[in-house]
C-alpha cells in the first residue's frame, strides 16, 4: 500500500481543496492515470496514480488539505480485474474452438421500441403542440413558447397555460412563484484569492483611471482583408488581441513607468513586456502571461492567446504560466461592456481595459461619418505613474491602433524612411 500525497505547488501555497475524484474508491487505476482534481488559491491541477493498483480514497470532495497530506492510497498488490463477463466468455469459447454466439438481430419489418426520454419540467421542445385556442392566443399576443409550462396531455399547451404565462410575465418556466430559496456554497480557494487581491489592490494602490476612444476601422479592415490568408498561413485566426498586444508593447517601451512596479522603497523597471491576459475561466478569473510579447510576431501572439485561453477553460494552467507579468490587458468587450474601470493586477502598476466595438457617428475632417469605435481605459497606480505618463501611454496605444501600419516599426513608415 503506497500513499498518494498532496504535492507542493508553489512556495506561498500551504493548502489546497479536493475538488472532485475522477476515480472511485475501490476502482483499479493504471500508473500515471489521473485520479483526482485539486485546487489551490491560484490554479487547478491533477493528481496522478504513482503505481497501478486498487484506489483507496482518503480525502472527501470539498476537504481542505495541507501540502503533504495523504489524499489517497493505492494497493499495488491488487490484481488487475478481468474484462466484462461477456467478453471473457467469448474469449473462452474461441479458445476452446466453440464459435461465439452472435448477437440476435431484429427481424426485417420489426420496429424496435426505445424507452421514451422525458424532458425535464418546463422544457419546451421545438415541435411542441398547442390546442387551437392556445395557439391563437400565442400568435395574437406574441407569447414566447419558452415561457409557457405545458400541462396538457403529451406535453401539449392548453389555453390555461398561455393565460398563466401572460399573467406572470418574466417568470422562469418550472420556477415556483414568489420563491425564497437560498443556496449556500463554499467559496473556492481561487475565488478567495481573487477577492483578497482585488481588495488589496484597492487598499494599497493610489488607483486612477483615464479614458480615451479609438477608431477601430483600419484594424477591422485589415482583419477582413487578410484573415483568410492569415489563417491559411499560420493556422490561427487573426484576432484583436495581437493588435492590442503589439501596440501596448511599443507604448510600454516608450513610457517605462507604466511597465514598472513598486517593491518596498524601490522601483523595478522592466526592459521586456510580459503581458498578462485576463481570461474568464469556469472557476473564476485567471491571468496567464505571454512572455516577451515585444519579441513575438502577430501570429505567435495569437497562437499563445489560443493556447493559454484553452488551458484556462480546461483548468490546465500551470503556476509558471500565471506568475509574473508586467502589464495586463482585459477585454470586457466580449461580454458587451461599453465602458468600465479595470482594477490593477498587483503588483503591476497599470491595466488596459478593452471594450465593445460599436458603430458611432464621429466627426472626421469636419464631416460626420460612421466609424467603428471602442472606448479604452487605463487604470494606473498614481504612486509611480503620473497623469502625463498614463495619458500619453493611452494616446500612443490609440495612435498605433488607428494606424496599424506603424505596428511594424513603432513609428510612421515615412518618418522611419526619412529618419525623422
Amino acid at each position: 500500500m503506497i500513499d498518494i500525497k498532496v504535492p507542493a505547488v508553489g512556495e506561498s501555497i500551504s493548502e489546497v481543496t479536493l475538488v472532485k475524484w475522477l476515480k472511485n474508491d475501490g476502482e483499479y487505476v493504471d500508473r500515471d492515470e489521473v485520479i483526482a482534481e485539486l485546487e489551490s488559491e491560484k490554479a487547478t491541477f491533477e493528481v496522478n496514480a504513482e503505481k497501478a493498483g486498487t484506489l483507496r480514497t482518503v480525502g472527501k470532495e470539498g476537504d481542505t488539505l495541507k501540502i503533504g497530506d495523504v489524499v489517497a492510497q493505492i494497493d499495488e498488490s491488487a490484481a488487475k480485474p478481468e474484462k466484462a463477463a461477456a467478453e471473457k466468455k467469448e474469449k473462452t469459447q474461441a479458445s476452446n474452438g466453440t464459435p461465439a454466439i452472435p448477437k440476435k438481430e431484429a427481424a426485417p419489418g420489426l420496429v424496435t421500441k426505445h424507452p421514451v426520454v422525458q424532458e425535464p419540467p418546463g422544457h419546451i421542445a421545438p415541435d411542441v403542440k398547442a390546442t387551437p385556442v392556445a395557439a391563437a392566443i400565442i400568435t395574437d399576443k406574441k407569447v414566447d413558447k419558452g415561457s409557457i409550462i405545458p400541462s396538457g396531455a403529451n406535453g401539449k399547451i392548453v389555453k390555461h397555460d398561455v393565460l398563466e404565462a401572460l399573467s406572470n410575465p418574466g417568470r422562469v418556466p418550472g420556477k415556483a412563484l414568489f420563491g425564497r430559496e437560498e443556496n449556500r456554497v463554499k467559496m473556492s480557494n481561487l475565488r478567495k484569492t481573487v477577492s483578497r487581491r482585488l481588495v488589496e489592490a484597492k487598499n494599497t494602490t493610489a488607483m486612477l483611471t483615464t479614458f480615451n476612444e479609438v477608431d477601430m476601422t483600419q484594424v477591422m479592415a485589415l482583419r477582413s482583408k487578410y484573415k483568410e490568408k492569415f489563417k491559411e498561413k499560420h493556422g490561427v485566426n487573426l484576432g484583436f488581441m495581437s493588435f492590442f498586444a503589439k501596440a501596448v508593447c511599443f507604448a510600454l517601451q516608450e513610457w517605462p513607468a507604466v511597465n514598472a512596479y513598486i517593491d518596498g522603497d524601490e522601483l523595478i523597471y522592466h526592459d521586456y513586456c510580459d503581458i498578462s491576459i485576463a481570461v474568464s475561466a469556469p472557476k473564476g478569473l485567471v491571468v496567464p502571461v505571454i512572455r516577451n510579447a515585444e519579441s513575438l510576431s502577430m501570429a505567435e501572439i495569437e497562437k499563445k492567446v489560443v493556447e493559454l485561453a484553452g488551458k484556462a477553460r480546461d483548468n490546465k494552467l500551470s503556476m509558471e504560466e500565471m506568475q509574473g507579468g508586467t502589464f495586463t490587458i482585459t477585454n470586457g468587450g466580449v461580454f458587451g461592456s461599453l465602458m468600465s474601470t479595470p482594477i490593477i493586477n498587483i503588483p503591476q502598476s497599470a491595466i488596459l481595459g478593452m471594450h465593445k466595438i460599436e458603430e458611432r457617428a464621429v466627426v472626421v475632417n469636419g464631416q460626420i461619418v460612421i466609424r467603428s469605435m471602442m472606448y479604452l481605459a487605463v487604470s494606473y497606480d498614481h504612486r509611480i505613474i503620473d497623469g502625463r505618463e498614463s495619458v500619453s501611454f493611452l494616446v500612443r496605444v490609440k495612435e498605433l491602433l488607428e494606424n496599424p501600419d506603424q505596428l511594424l516599426f513603432g513609428k510612421d513608415p515615412v518618418k522611419a524612411l526619412l529618419e525623422l
